[in-house]
């Protein structure tokens, strides 16, 4: 039996300016962990900002979403303008800042922000094919935004909720390594550092999306 292929967009790499590397990490190992492959991606665009991960302050200096990314990938990337969601069964978006500085502009705009072009395609052609689609911490805003009308979970911010709801998106309230499922839409997303939790929560998180992903795919 051919094993499935989940494409996992990245945003950099780190949680103040990227992809939050546990969440990337963790959802590159449960899916090798129920017998899936993937094949990471990311825009080939400018990063939005650089951030010093010590000291939380802005840095001088310029960097590439796709260069960043493949730090986590091992150089084993792709450039999302390439993505095709006939070639993948599933796709999954980890969160950290990035996916509300460089995916979409989230961070900035809140409700009103847009998504970057290639993500919006990506996103798009997967739930036109009734294919299941995953997001991590932050990035359900990014598949509110998009797709409207969806089940989602960010936790416990009212915040962030109530931005959902803006969007049109219903949001579920869940605790560390929940997930909130949408099966008419095949979504599915857990909190992970939405709240304060440890590493292992976020991998039973990362693990529980993969599993009810893999459970999705016809």
């Amino acid at each position: 039996m051919r094993k499935k292929n989940i494409a996992v967009i990245l945003s950099g790499c780190g949680h103040q300016d990227g992809a939050e590397i546990h969440e990337a990490t963790l959802t590159l190992w449960a899916i090798h962990k129920n017998g899936a492959d993937f094949q990471c991606y990311a825009p080939d665009i400018k990063q939005h900002h650089v951030i010093n991960h010590i000291t939380s302050e802005e840095m001088n200096e310029q960097r590439n979403v796709l260069i960043e990314s493949a730090r986590i990938a091992r150089g084993k990337i792709a450039s999302l303008d390439s993505f095709s969601a006939d070639s993948v069964d599933a796709l999954i978006l980890p969160g950290g800042f990035g996916a509300a500085k460089n995916l979409s502009s989230y961070a900035f705009d809140g409700a009103k922000c847009t998504v970057q072009a290639d993500v919006t395609k990506a996103v798009q052609e997967m739930h036109a094919a009734g294919k299941p689609i995953g997001a991590l911490c932050i990035a359900p805003v990014i598949l509110a935004r998009i797709l409207g009308d969806v089940t989602l979970t960010i936790g416990q911010d009212s915040g962030t909720a109530d931005n959902l709801a803006a969007m049109g998106a219903k949001h579920v309230a869940t605790l560390q390594g929940e997930i909130a499922i949408d099966p008419g839409r095949k979504i599915v997303s857990t909190p992970c550092y939405m709240l304060d939790s440890r590493i292992d929560q976020i991998a039973d998180g990362a693990d529980s999306v993969v599993k009810a992903i893999l459970e999705m795919i016809e």
